[in-house]
């Protein structure tokens, strides 16, 4: 038996679903919380005080704004990776997709890239294009390894949060964004941190260069030693019914109505972006901005807004798992605030920190709470200040802070099958099926996370 089926059938036996895995996490953050951190309010049991930040936590309003911008990024995405023109590009690319080991490179270098601009189109991009390679594999009779090209599929969600859409370098690079977060604080903070000063640093560009060219490597090694067999994935049918359409019908089908309106969307993100500032700046890129460029492309290359709703329709589909589980991690988070339990745990790795040493201590203690809080920009929320206390108490650089934080936010996706869920709907994979070689994702990672870290 294999290095790999070993892990997958270890995976196979002690990994439950994701919301499983979600309850079981609220069930430990809980039981952690009451072992380790002291009653906030004395006015009631501390039972009672953790099962209030678990509610409060849930329903945070601010937390729900979040999460409503991140899965609107995820099906404006996914609506765009449904068009014909991105459908028409992979499959340009699949007919070179011969093998588990050209494929698996193929689909991991094109999604990386992907990831870097958009972590929801890099997400669904992903998973269509490993759809489409074992549809191709199905129908050519060729032998193919699907837990590894789903994997492949997946990469990009080690890479997300060092691109243009990285939750917390793009809310730091929000104007007034720290001061708000530190206005009761002794200590200044700059208004913004520039995306120039994170995602577009010397340390960044050469972290995700070397992701680029190292995951893709590792993966052609793992197709030559896990080559798969043959698959049967039923190819989707794409033809469009012919109906004759009247009345007001007709606006739903006007290619001239929505090349129109999106493109006065995007008209308008250029001059927001280019025209407006007096000096162009990577300040306009927020949650926001994002989701409005994505709605002008996604309108735009659909032809329709008949066509672009019902690829809507068809994107909600991959967020109905995060729809209910993001609730619940907003609940860890709450419980995990409120009890200090986030404090504890920086404090920690504070304490036996210095300047050096300080982002790697980051990284790690990111990662861990990646683990319990699945979601970048609720990471940022509760942990991102006192990394910046932290930072500031230490003399070392905010950016370098805020990239070691999303560093180990991404990293350890590849371990939490969260972000996984639209990609498993997609290809019909279980997360215990592509688990086995995410881990590999995951210890390559810390290499070249670490080594980013102390090089620059």
């Amino acid at each position: 038996m294999s290095f790999v089926k070993k892990f997958e059938n270890i995976f196979r036996s002690i990994l439950p679903s994701p919301f499983s895995i979600a309850i079981l996490l609220t069930i430990l953050t809980f039981v952690l919380a009451l072992i380790f951190t002291e009653n906030q309010n004395n006015q009631s049991y501390h039972v009672l005080n953790l099962f209030s930040s678990w509610e409060n936590g849930i329903w945070n309003n601010g937390l729900l704004v979040f999460a409503f911008q991140m899965m609107l990024m995820l099906v404006l995405g996914h609506t765009l990776a449904l068009t014909n023109s991105i459908n028409s590009l992979i499959s340009k690319i699949t007919k070179f997709c011969t093998s588990t080991a050209n494929a698996a490179t193929i689909i991991s270098f094109f999604t990386i890239i992907v990831s870097l601009f958009n972590w929801g189109l890099g997400l669904i991009f992903g998973a269509i294009f490993a759809r489409k390679v074992a549809e191709h594999a199905s129908n050519k009779n060729i032998n193919l390894n699907y837990p590894l090209i789903g994997a492949a599929g997946y990469s990009g969600l080690m890479v997300w949060h060092g691109g243009i859409s990285g939750s917390a370098p793009i809310k730091v690079a929000e104007k007034n964004h720290l001061t708000e977060m530190f206005k009761e604080s002794n200590f200044d903070v700059p208004s913004t941190i520039t995306l120039s000063e994170t995602i577009f640093s010397q340390m960044n560009i050469f972290v995700s260069v070397l992701l680029l060219i190292i995951i893709p490597t590792l993966f052609f090694y793992l197709g030559k030693k896990n080559l798969g067999s043959n698959i049967n994935v039923p190819t989707q049918s794409t033809k469009e019914e012919k109906i004759e359409y009247i009345g007001a019908e007709q606006l739903d089908h006007s290619r001239v109505v929505s090349k129109i309106i999106s493109i006065l969307i995007l008209a308008y993100c250029f001059y927001k972006s280019i025209l407006l500032p007096e000096e162009v700046s990577l300040k306009v890129i927020t949650p926001n901005f994002i989701n409005l460029i994505l709605l002008g492309l996604g309108i735009f290359f659909h032809s329709s807004f008949y066509k672009f709703t019902n690829a809507i329709t068809e994107a909600i589909k991959g967020a109905s798992g995060i729809l209910i589980q993001f609730p619940l991690y907003f609940g860890i988070m709450g419980i995990m605030k409120d009890s200090g339990m986030v404090s504890l745990l920086s404090d920690f790795f504070v304490n036996i920190s210095n300047e050096t040493t300080f982002p790697i201590f980051t990284f790690i203690s990111a990662g861990i709470v990646n683990i319990f809080v699945p979601s970048g920009g609720g990471q940022w929320a509760i942990q991102g200040p006192i990394i910046i206390e932290a930072a500031n108490q230490l003399g070392v650089s905010f950016s370098k802070s805020i990239m070691a934080l999303a560093y180990g936010d991404q990293l350890t996706n590849m371990l939490q099958p969260f972000w996984a869920l639209p990609l498993l709907g997609i290809t019909g994979l279980k997360a215990r099926e592509i688990l086995p070689y995410t881990l590999y994702l995951f210890l390559i990672g810390c290499l070249i996370f670490v080594g980013g870290l102390l090089l620059f």
